[in-house]
């Protein structure tokens, strides 16, 4: 059977445990080419064990999780790049060689890999602070030269773990209309981790539902479309408003088990 290069990720009745308990089962989920599909559900639902299990840093008891087709943990773990709820910038290094480290971990010697970087860092807001440190940025700057990092290391899927769930609400909206641009800029297939439900209409082509532990997805929504770029736009559009409505019941149906 010839398969449909269109999808990049496919989830297919996958079931995670950490030693007695049950985190996912009977999980599926498919993205196709610069899809970017959103994970909401209650705390504990399993949401981040499957960016960790798409990444290949672990391995499900059942079902199958492939990434451009393979299956196999190293195969996954090569093409997909794990941005975690902290930034995790070394504080050591500037933020230039903090940008440029997903390209030194592919061998890539210093002076390239900061060129290379280089380039990116009027695009993202991040020009005059090359040689920054960590604790001289602000939480919405770090969390830029964080996004710039797992970008720049060039793989096909993008996981993100929360990546504004620490910063306030101004920064978070400022952050989330930044992010937008960037994945229209430099379009990949991505996976979303969130609790916010606003966020996850505005940034992703469609939203899946999970349920509580054991994780499954009870329910995919379709963004609205088209939308607009700037966030306020977006999210007191009359469409979208209805969208996030839906969601919303949809999880208070999850969190009652109806």
């Amino acid at each position: 059977m010839r398969q449909d290069t269109r999808v990049k990720l496919e989830i297919a009745g996958v079931g995670h445990s950490y030693g007695d308990l049950r985190t996912l089962s009977s999980l599926t989920l498919a993205g196709e080419a610069n899809e970017v599909i959103g994970l909401v559900g209650p705390s504990g639902c399993g949401k981040s064990t499957l960016l960790e299990l798409i990444c290949g840093l672990q391995e499900p008891i059942e079902g199958k999780i492939a990434v451009e087709g393979n299956s196999a943990s190293e195969e996954r773990l090569g093409r997909c790049a794990l941005m975690p709820q902290r930034d995790l910038l070394l504080p050591w290094y500037s933020a230039i060689d903090n940008a440029a480290l997903a390209l030194r971990n592919q061998g890539i010697g210093r002076a390239e890999a900061r060129a290379e970087a280089a380039t990116l860092f009027d695009r993202f807001g991040l020009a005059g602070f090359e040689a920054a440190r960590p604790a001289e940025l602000s939480g919405g700057m770090r969390q830029r030269v964080a996004f710039l990092r797992t970008l720049i290391a060039g793989k096909p899927v993008l996981a993100l773990d929360e990546p504004f769930a620490s910063l306030d609400a101004i920064t978070r909206a400022e952050m989330q209309e930044w992010l937008a641009a960037a994945l229209r800029a430099d379009p990949r297939t991505a996976v979303l981790v969130t609790h916010d439900v606003e966020e996850a209409l505005y940034l992703c082509d469609r939203v899946a539902v999970m349920s509580g532990r054991p994780g499954r997805v009870v329910a995919e929504l379709s963004a609205p479309h088209p939308r607009a770029e700037d966030r306020d736009g977006a999210v007191t559009d009359p469409g979208f408003v209805s969208a996030r409505e839906q969601a919303l019941r949809t999880l208070h149906q999850t969190l009652r088990g109806s």
